[in-house]
C-alpha cells in the first residue's frame, strides 16, 4: 500500500503575481523569510512582485521559488528590456536536489521569449547555480538612474550576472556602464 501524500511528486508551477491567491503568496513569502534566515525584508518581497513566479510545491508546501520582473537597463546608447530574476530560494531541507535549476529553467524560458537579456544579483551561495546555467558575471561598471541622477554602484559590480536571451549578444563592458532603473531598497 502506498501513502498518497508522501508519494506526490514535486510540482513546478508558473504564474503571474495577479494569478496567485493571497494564501499562496503568503506561503511563498514565509518560505523566503525562512530560507533567507530573516534577511528578506518587505522591499525584497516587493521587488519580486508584479511579474512571473516559478515555484515548486512538495508535500510540505513551497520548496523553491523565483520570480522574474521587467526592468530597463541602458548601455551604449541602447535601452534594454531586462528580465530581472528576484527572490530565488530553496527550502533548507530540499537544497542540492535540482529544484533551483527547475525554477531557473522556467524563468529562463520566459527571458528567452520576452526580453532582450536576463539579469540578476547573485549571493555568494547562489552564484554557482547561475554560472553553471550559463549566466555571466558582468565585468564592467554598474550604475542606476537615481532621483539625483546617475549613481555608481560599486558594491554590485562583483555580483551582477547577465544571460543572453536567445541568440542576442550581451552588452560589452568596454562600451560603458550598465545603468539600471531606480527602485527603493537594493537597486540590484
Amino acid at each position: 500500500m502506498t501513502d498518497r501524500v508522501t508519494d506526490l511528486p514535486d510540482l513546478l508551477h508558473t504564474a503571474h503575481t495577479y494569478q496567485l491567491p493571497p494564501a499562496v503568496l503568503g506561503e511563498i513569502r514565509a518560505m523566503l523569510d525562512t530560507a533567507f534566515d530573516g534577511d528578506f525584508g518587505d522591499e525584497d518581497w516587493a521587488h519580486g512582485l508584479g511579474g512571473m513566479h516559478a515555484f515548486v510545491r512538495d508535500r510540505h508546501g513551497i520548496a523553491a521559488h523565483g520570480s522574474l520582473i521587467m526592468r530597463r537597463a541602458l548601455h551604449a546608447g541602447r535601452s534594454y528590456r531586462v528580465g530581472y530574476v528576484e527572490a530565488v530560494a530553496v527550502r533548507a531541507d530540499r537544497r542540492r536536489q535540482g529544484l533551483g535549476g527547475q525554477v531557473m529553467a522556467a524563468l529562463e524560458a520566459v527571458i528567452d521569449g520576452a526580453y532582450d537579456l536576463g539579469a540578476l544579483s547573485a549571493s555568494d551561495d547562489g552564484a554557482g547555480l547561475y554560472r553553471a546555467r550559463g549566466w555571466r558575471l558582468w565585468r564592467g561598471r554598474i550604475e542606476t538612474l537615481g532621483p539625483a541622477g546617475p549613481e555608481h554602484l560599486p558594491d554590485e559590480e562583483d555580483s551582477a550576472y547577465l544571460r543572453p536571451a536567445g541568440a542576442a549578444p550581451l552588452p560589452e563592458p568596454a562600451a560603458g556602464a550598465l545603468v539600471f532603473d531606480w527602485r527603493d531598497g537594493d537597486v540590484l
